[in-house]
This record gives structure tokens, sequence and C-alpha cells, in this order.
């Protein structure tokens, strides 16, 4: 097991750019999920974990920043466990972070077969990840 945290605000997969000539990852994509990347070997070195080999279960909360222009009464309600229903989607959450670890927790991010994606507010924006081989 391996949980370790990828700081700033959580950011969703975008769709891959299609021109005539090629088809691309955006360059955001791509910087974010070298910051996942980073993270998670900053972490694995620390504590000593290998590739997982068999199915995994991984866990991610993304903290989104709490709005400066959100009224004092709703800030703390977002902070005593109001949920923001704002984008990026869960799902494109998920999918950056998964695809950012193929090869590198997991052996590919079909093994992944059990997630579970949250979405808070906090005054630290960032995103927590937990992976567990099961």
């Amino acid at each position: 097991m391996i949980e370790f945290t990828v700081y700033g605000c959580p950011f969703g997969k975008e769709r891959p750019r299609v021109t005539r000539y090629a088809t691309y990852t955006p360059q955001k994509t791509k910087d974010y999920e070298k910051l996942v990347q980073d993270c998670y070997f900053a972490q694995s070195v620390k504590q000593g974990v290998k590739m997982a080999l068999g199915a995994v279960l991984i866990e991610i909360r993304a903290f989104y920043q709490i709005p400066k222009q959100m009224p004092k009464k709703q800030q703390m309600a977002a902070l005593n466990g109001k949920r923001p229903t704002k984008k990026p989607d869960y799902d494109n959450i998920g999918k950056i972070i998964t695809d950012a670890l193929n090869k590198i927790a997991y052996i590919d991010d079909a093994y992944v077969v059990d997630a579970h994606i949250m979405k808070f507010y906090s005054d630290n924006p960032r995103v927590e990840i937990k992976i567990e081989e099961i």
C-alpha cells in the first residue's frame, strides 16, 4: 500500500486533440500526469513500495479551493462538509490519476478493480491518493 499527496488544484483529464496530421495529448494534461508521477516516486522511495502485480484498489480524495466569491456562510458550510459539485468531474480526475500511474504503480490500469473518488472543499487544495494491492 502507498499513500501520497499531489498539492495544487485537482485537474481532470482533457480530451485528446485531433488534427489533420496527428492526435496529441494537451500539454496541461501531460504536465499534471508528470506531477502525479513525481509525487508517487518521491513517496514510493521513502516507503519502499514496489509496483503492484495484481488487482488494485485506488482511493482518490480531491480537495478543491473554496472560492473567494462564495458568501461567508457558504464558505463555512464548505469547510464543515458541503461537497463541491463543480468541474472537473470525478471520472476525469480518476482517469488522469490512473493513466499517470499506469506501468509505474501497477502493471496496467486494467488492474484497477475498485476505485473510490471523492470531492471535498479545503483551504489547502490537493489530491490524496491511496493505492492498495488486493
